[in-house]
Parts: C-alpha cells; sequence; structure tokens
C-alpha cells in the first residue's frame, strides 16, 4: 500500500481535518490548498492538531486538557494511536512523510507558556515565545514541504523564522482581542521606548507613540519572512507555491492593518479576497521570475 493511498483509506479523518482549518485559518487554507492531494491532506490533519492545542488554552483555559494532549502525544509517537479522526489521520501522515516528534512537543511548551502568561520584556523573550508556538510549526511542516531530500539546518532556521514571523503578524493584528483576554504580548521595552504608556494601551489610544510600538514589531515580523522568501526555492517543486502564498497572504495582514490606521484594537484586519487571489498571483510571479 502507497502511503497516499493510506490516506485514501482515512478520507473520513481527513476530512475532518479538512473542515477545521476551513473553519479556522482563511489564510492557510487558501495557501495550503493548492498543494497535491497527498501533501495537502498532510498540512491540514497538523493544523488540526496545533488547533487541538491552541484551544486548550484559548478556549478553555485548561491545563488538564492541555496535558492530556501531551500525554496522547507521547503515546502516539510511542506506538499508541488514540481513536478519533485527528490522531488516526497523523498516524497516516506519520507513514507517509518522517515527522520529527520534538516540534510537536515545543510547540505544546509554548501552549504550557501561555497558560502562565506573563507579557514579554524584550523582543527577544517574544521571539523566544514564538518559536515556541510557531516556528515549531515551521519545523513540523518541513518534511512534507521539502520530502525530496534531507533537510539542512540553513532551511530549517528559515521555516523557523516564517514561523515566528506569522507569529508577530498574528500579535499585530489581534491586539485589541489579546488585551480582552488580559494578555500583551507588545513587550514592555519596545512599549516603554515609544513611550506609550500602559494606561494609553487599556484606553485603547491610536496615537504616534502606539504605531512606533507597532511598526517596530512590524519590521522585525517583515525582516523575519526574508529568510523563507529567498529559500523558498530549495522545497519541493509542488510546495514552493503554496508557501510562498502562505507568506504573502500573511505578510499581507500588515499592510492591511496599517491601510485600516491601525485599528487593531476595535478590527481584525483580514486579506480580502479579492486581494488574496492578487497575493497568489505575486507568489507564483515572483517564482517564474526567480527560475529564470
Amino acid at each position: 500500500m502507497t502511503a497516499c493511498s493510506l490516506l485514501d483509506e482515512r478520507a473520513d479523518d481527513f476530512a475532518w481535518c479538512e473542515d477545521v482549518i476551513r473553519r479556522n485559518s482563511h489564510s492557510f487554507y487558501r495557501a495550503f490548498s493548492l498543494l497535491p492531494a497527498c501533501k495537502r491532506q498532510s498540512v491540514y490533519a497538523l493544523y488540526a492538531f496545533c488547533r487541538l492545542a491552541d484551544d486548550c488554552v484559548d478556549r478553555d483555559a485548561s491545563a488538564a486538557k492541555l496535558e492530556q494532549v501531551q500525554d496522547d502525544l507521547a503515546r502516539f509517537f510511542a506506538g499508541t494511536v488514540v481513536d478519533a479522526p485527528l490522531w488516526r489521520a497523523l498516524d497516516a501522515v506519520c507513514s507517509s512523510f518522517d515527522l520529527d516528534a520534538q516540534p510537536f512537543f515545543d510547540m505544546l511548551e509554548g501552549q504550557r507558556r501561555d497558560l502562565s502568561f506573563r507579557q514579554p520584556e524584550t523582543m527577544g523573550d517574544l521571539e523566544e515565545y514564538g518559536y515556541y508556538v510557531a516556528g515549531s510549526v515551521g519545523l513540523m511542516l518541513l518534511p512534507i514541504l521539502h520530502a525530496a531530500s534531507p533537510v539542512d539546518d540553513g532551511l530549517r532556521d528559515s521555516a523557523v523564522a516564517l514561523g515566528v514571523a506569522m507569529q508577530l503578524t498574528n500579535i499585530l493584528r489581534d491586539v485589541g482581542e489579546d488585551l480582552e483576554n488580559g494578555r500583551v504580548y507588545l513587550p514592555a521595552e519596545v512599549l516603554e521606548a515609544a513611550s506609550y504608556a500602559p494606561e494609553r494601551l487599556r484606553a485603547h489610544a491610536v496615537d504616534e507613540a502606539f504605531r512606533n510600538a507597532w511598526e517596530t514589531v512590524a519590521h522585525r515580523s517583515e525582516e523575519l519572512y526574508r529568510p523563507m522568501e529567498r529559500d523558498v526555492i530549495e522545497l519541493d517543486d509542488d510546495s514552493r507555491l503554496p508557501t510562498l502564498s502562505s507568506l504573502y497572504l500573511y505578510r499581507g495582514i500588515l499592510d492591511e492593518v496599517r491601510a485600516d490606521g491601525y485599528r487593531c484594537f476595535e478590527h481584525r484586519a483580514v486579506v480580502s479576497k479579492a486581494t488574496a487571489r492578487e497575493l497568489v498571483d505575486e507568489a507564483l510571479t515572483a517564482l517564474e521570475e526567480g527560475e529564470r
């Protein structure tokens, strides 16, 4: 039996995973739907795992539920598969691709840090957190997106940087939503350097100081997108456009926040369908020009 035929046998389980990503992340779903079926369904399964862990924190705030996921994951990599759609799908993915267990556990560590949240003091603190919750996801995906040959450390670094860049973008988009949940991810030293006082943050003040602080993090996010923008050509041929499209779509969220006057306290910026189509076209053009 081929790896992809095993995925076909678990079609209902993968349909469950696809529904999770379709409902929760339009950008990822749009980008990675461009992958061939075997890789596409595998990415959906990994996303569903991440969503399960994330919901333990954001929806349930339950350390016990997160520990249950940790226990199920440890048993999974030891050979015992929980009888549920997500785990059955992941089992098929592991039969198809050489997944590394450590990034899965690192991602759960990031969720654990969210349960005992403290505002990061420095950009370094924020990027360390970003590795655990999102850079780790880049490493989880890499064996699928670069399946044809061994992965070198440079490409691993680029995958981590892309995940962290996307997490910083999420933070910049969701300032108001996170504040409502008692979380401030913008580093204290960045806010202090911009002379943006905590009471101004609590008042949802969008002024020059806030814009300066926001842009400090945004510029770092944009820097972290560049390594994968450069190295995407090293991925498998069929994975380049989906990956670069996800990068362009996520980076586009920053421009949407800017165009909306930085109203991220009261409005969740989204990339419109029309703009998304343009960004995917731009990704395709960039790849075609890079191959000349």
